[in-house]
């Protein structure tokens, strides 16, 4: 089984201003609500591609009510944790001009609400994958990602990691299968400026020097770079579109690498679907759809560099 771990799922209230002004009564031209989270997008694309997965975090209030009936619609399974205090986030994410957002502060997680997700995760063993992504809510204890690779250590977990500088590069000695920084976190954690794909070969082995296993680089607009547990680079382009949504689409990326993965351990061909999965929800509203990764595939190919 795959499983995911939000810490602070949300509502994600999306709305579109033809010209936002300060001030003054906006009205919309365009809203959605969807279903946030960085470990919710990766289930929901695992989702898309066929695999099953079960949504790990905490949830509160009416908020809570509605995220835990949204992600069955989405089609995966949740197990969430519902805590006494607060309520679940809601984002409001405003799109014109400019974009903008708003997020809420989340419920109120206590250290025994952690104890309890802790006890879910001595149930995974052989064969399973876990993964941890996004930020730490401030009633959290920073080390929580350290703690959970630690507990998985010897048990044949795939774990996955997706989070920035110092909560990544603290779990790096856990050995995770994958990271996923973006070339600016890249830069952030070794304090320097990436001048080219050679600087950023160069810096991504150095995590695996620290414990990495494989190390996925996304560079947006640039494409992306894949340095694999056998010491192989390879280097993906993007797919052509129109971008309409930057929310998920590095999630959706993560999801549609380990799809590939998982269907023939072959690691170009991760690279490829999680490329075309990232690009698929760039292009949409929502979370890409299968139909719409597969017709992006086949416009991939190696690049050179």
């Amino acid at each position: 089984m795959i499983y995911t771990v939000t810490f602070n799922p949300a509502l994600d209230y999306v709305v579109r201003v033809d010209h936002f002004t300060e001030g003054a009564v906006n009205r919309t031209e365009e809203e959605h609500i969807f279903y946030g989270g960085k470990g919710i997008n990766v289930s929901a694309m695992l989702a898309n591609l066929g695999y099953a997965t079960t949504a790990l975090g905490f949830v509160a209030g009416f908020t809570g009510d509605e995220i835990e009936r949204g992600v069955k619609s989405l089609g995966f399974s949740s197990d969430f944790i519902r805590v006494k205090n607060g309520m679940s986030r809601i984002n409001v994410k405003l799109k014109s001009h400019q974009e903008s957002e708003i997020n809420g502060m989340g419920p109120e997680i206590t250290p025994e609400d952690v104890e309890q997700l802790l006890r879910k995760l001595d149930d995974l063993t052989q064969g399973d994958v876990l993964v941890l992504s996004g930020s730490i809510p401030a009633a959290i204890d920073s080390r929580i990602y350290e703690r959970i690779l630690a507990a998985m250590e010897g048990r044949g977990v795939l774990t996955v990691v997706d989070a920035e500088k110092d909560l990544l590069m603290h779990v790096l000695k856990y050995h995770p299968f994958l990271i996923k920084p973006n070339n600016h976190e890249l830069e952030a954690m070794f304090d320097v400026a990436m001048e080219s794909q050679e600087d950023m070969v160069k810096y991504a082995r150095r995590l695996q020097e620290m414990g990495a296993v494989n190390v996925l680089v996304s560079m947006a607009g640039d494409g992306s770079l894949l340095i694999t547990e056998e010491g192989k680079v390879y280097s993906m382009g993007v797919a052509k579109g129109t971008v309409k949504n930057s929310v998920g689409a590095g999630d959706s990326m993560v999801a549609g690498f380990l799809a590939g993965y998982l269907e023939n351990q072959d690691y170009f061909h991760a690279l490829k679907l999680g490329t075309a999965a990232g690009g698929a929800t760039a292009f949409s509203d929502g979370i890409g759809t299968k139909e719409e990764i597969m017709g992006l595939y086949g416009q991939l190919g190696q690049e050179d560099w």
